[in-house]
């Protein structure tokens, strides 16, 4: 009998082995994780509810949230994309909402709900699943592979489908196939900002800021969102967006930078000066302080106001041209310094991996070990928050498990 192995039981592998189980059932697939209990991932993600994938059913406007890998998923998305993974899920009994946010989650708000489906659908095509098997190494022989796990034990195979995330074992086996993975650098963290116009302010948000990132020998990056002060400086998906396109860039600094932020993005620099001139002129006897023109929070108006040298009894009146520009600069360029980086929740996302021009996105086949097939994120893929990694893992794990089917003789 043909037999495929699936190394690694997250979301790709256990994806991957289902499709492949399902599109010839003849096929003995064997799905093999390391730690005792599967889908650990699954488990946590969106806060333990699971965001299964997000409502953009455009694989050109899809492929646009994903720092790394958006090219090679163009064509993959064109065969697997998320509405397909809504309706793989809602032929399987469970159903689905989409959030205000565009966020998919099952109705039951539990990630209980996608990880029995997972193995049930795992169960019923006959994919044996190997819980606490460990794979130390994969090697290559004559018509296939064998896999060799840490309690001694071998799995013969004709193809092999690392599915291992970011996991250092998975890197190592690829480099042992041929492979030269990217280093994986951690992507999706918050900014540790040091600064004293925003101690004090953890809980205060913000509903649309501009963030700028501009490191020597990077191009430029910015994103616009929603922002969130900390006690160890600012998160929130502008913050998250940010540091996903940037990982690879902040990770070459040591995540010390120069940070710009306008926190009036949608405000014309020019009409909000003739707004503020405005104010002085229809208002000259207010405390500036006490009275903020602008849609931001009270208390983050008072702490920029103060960071301009406006003082606590200064009125409008009294504000010059030069510190009316100063105050202006510092609601729309305000420069912060990036000191560090903050983990996002019990999510890890990694921005690295097996290179993405080593593999044939048509069958996620190895360009350089005919039978190792990839999906997921060991591959050199990673998308911003918002259900976007799970659905690459859907997508690769899907092609990737249709292939083998297709390819093992």
């Amino acid at each position: 009998m043909a037999k495929v192995v699936v190394v690694g039981g997250g979301a790709a592998g256990f994806f991957g082995a289902i499709a492949c189980a399902e599109a010839r059932p003849s096929l003995q697939v064997t799905l093999l994780e390391a730690a005792r209990q599967p889908l650990a991932k699954v488990r946590i993600s969106g806060g333990g509810r699971c965001n299964v994938t997000h409502a953009c059913f455009d694989p050109a406007l899809l492929v646009q949230h994903y720092p790394r890998g958006n090219k090679a998923l163009r064509s993959a998305f064109s065969r697997f994309q998320a509405k397909d993974t809504v309706s793989w899920f809602t032929q399987r009994g469970v159903m689905l909402k989409t959030e205000a946010d565009g966020r998919i989650f099952p109705t039951t708000d539990d990630s209980a709900t996608i990880i029995q489906c997972l193995i049930h659908a795992a169960a019923d095509a006959g994919v044996k699943l190997y819980a606490g098997a460990s794979v130390s190494t994969v090697t290559r022989r004559v018509g296939g592979f064998q896999v060799h796990l840490k309690s001694g034990e071998i799995f013969e195979a004709a193809r092999v489908l690392l599915a291992t995330g970011s996991s250092p074992v998975g890197y190592a086996i690829a480099q042992s196939l041929g492979h030269t993975p990217e280093p994986p650098v951690p992507s999706l963290f918050t900014f540790n900002l040091r600064d004293d116009r925003l101690q004090g302010l953890a809980g205060v948000a913000v509903t649309a800021v501009r963030l700028k990132l501009a490191i020597a020998g990077y191009p430029p990056l910015e994103q616009t969102g929603p922002l969130l002060i900390t006690h160890w400086g600012i998160s929130g998906p502008a913050v998250l967006k940010l540091s996903a396109w940037a990982a690879r860039a902040l990770h070459d600094v040591h995540y010390q930078a120069p940070l710009q932020i306008n926190w009036l993005p949608n405000s014309n620099p020019e009409t909000l000066r003739q707004q503020l001139l405005a104010v002085k002129s229809q208002m000259p006897q207010k405390l500036v302080v006490a009275n903020c023109p602008v849609l931001i929070p009270r208390r983050l108006w008072e702490r920029l106001v103060h960071a301009v040298g406006i003082g606590v009894e200064q009125r409008w009146a009294e504000l010059s041209n030069k510190v009316l520009n100063a105050l202006l600069q510092e609601l729309t360029q305000g420069q912060y310094t990036i000191a560090g980086k903050g983990a996002f929740k019990e999510e890890f996302v990694t921005c690295g991996g097996v290179r993405l021009q080593e593999v044939d996105f048509k069958t996620m086949q190895s360009r350089l070990c005919p039978g190792l097939h990839f999906a997921g994120e060991i591959l050199d893929i990673d998308g911003v928050t918002g259900g976007f990694n799970f659905q690459s893992a859907w997508t690769t794990g899907w092609i990737a498990g249709q292939a083998m089917a297709t390819m093992t003789s």
